[in-house]
């Protein structure tokens, strides 16, 4: 598979990553940095420190997009720390961002060769949004969009209504699942439902002792710390791995169906939230139709062994 990782690297965002790089089979083609998780150039930081990590120094490029939502103002998340690594200290990586701009190089390499190209959305939308509002043909062109995002009709992660990420620009988001790509949805209600390393896996992964499962400890050790506040329990959460695992692999995924799915925008209390129809739908309101295919289960299992391997 050749891959685009759109990401507001922190965190799970840098896993994902990884899988990407170290998954047999896989070629990451770009990373594009969007507005998200922690100050815009730290991002560009930890994907760029996450590639050195993996030994692919020089070999993915980084470029640089969107450094705001396209509407509302945004404030950075302390989920995964101040330098959204959990204060891992990682060096500076010796490799730099490009100089294109992250919208003209997705278009450039997805125009370049249709159909073979896959985008993988772990951040805001607002780089796949303008990519789409520049070259309409775009969304035809990727070979399959996964986006990590929004809900599956259940509780969010940054108010009860809203996914983070589509939270932060769920006017990109609306234009995005307008555009006639061709979706696969894991939503934060698939993460607490099959992402969920628990305290006998994590185990696992820290005893390997590898430079990688170390990366893996230090940098998770923060979100680990809010999840087990949150939930009562040591575990740790993979949102983003979970959707680059998927892609990678899409027999993990167990259950999925096809969804009408829309974004809300004005909404004082539901701001950001994904309303998930069932096709019917489309029978009632013509303009409604079918725009994404929502997984509802993937095999754990499955995933932590692919994350175990990427970390070997």
């Amino acid at each position: 598979m050749r891959l685009i990782i759109d990401t507001d690297t922190a965190g799970d965002d840098t896993y994902s990553l990884l899988l990407a790089m170290k998954t047999p089979g896989s070629t990451l083609e770009a990373v594009t940095v969007c507005v998200g998780n922690v100050p815009f150039d730290q991002q560009v930081e930890n994907a760029l420190a996450t590639i050195e990590a993996a030994g692919f120094s020089g070999k993915v490029p980084v470029y640089c997009g969107a450094r705001r939502p396209m509407v509302k103002p945004w404030e950075a998340s302390t989920m995964h720390g101040n330098d959204g690594m959990s204060g891992a200290n990682l060096p500076i990586a010796r490799q730099r961002p490009e100089t294109m701009h992250a919208v003209d190089a997705i278009i450039e390499k997805v125009m370049a060769e249709p159909g073979e190209i896959d985008i993988l959305a772990q951040a805001p939308l607002t780089n796949i949004a303008l990519a789409v509002m520049k070259e309409p043909r775009i969304a035809k062109a990727v070979r399959h969009l996964w986006i990590m995002g929004g809900t599956d009709n259940s509780v969010g992660n940054i108010t009860p209504c809203a996914e983070y990420n589509f939270f932060i620009d769920p006017e990109a988001a609306k234009i995005v699942f307008e555009a006639g790509f061709n979706i696969t949805l894991s939503t934060w209600t698939l993460t607490m439902r099959s992402s969920l390393f628990e305290a006998d896996q994590l185990d696992e992964i820290f005893a390997m002792k590898t430079p990688l499962s170390e990366f893996y400890r230090k940098v998770s050790a923060t979100p680990r710390q809010t999840a087990e506040a949150r939930y009562g329990r040591p575990i740790s959460t993979h949102p983003d791995s979970l959707t680059c695992a998927m892609a990678l692999n899409p027999d993990l995924i167990e259950s999925a169906r096809d969804a009408v799915v829309r974004i809300e925008t004005a909404g004082e209390i539901t701001r950001g939230f994904s309303a998930v129809h069932p096709p019917v739908l489309g029978n009632r309101w013509p303009e409604f139709k079918v725009n994404a295919r929502v997984v509802e289960k993937a095999s754990n299992g499955g995933f932590f062994n692919m994350m175990k391997q990427a970390l070997s």
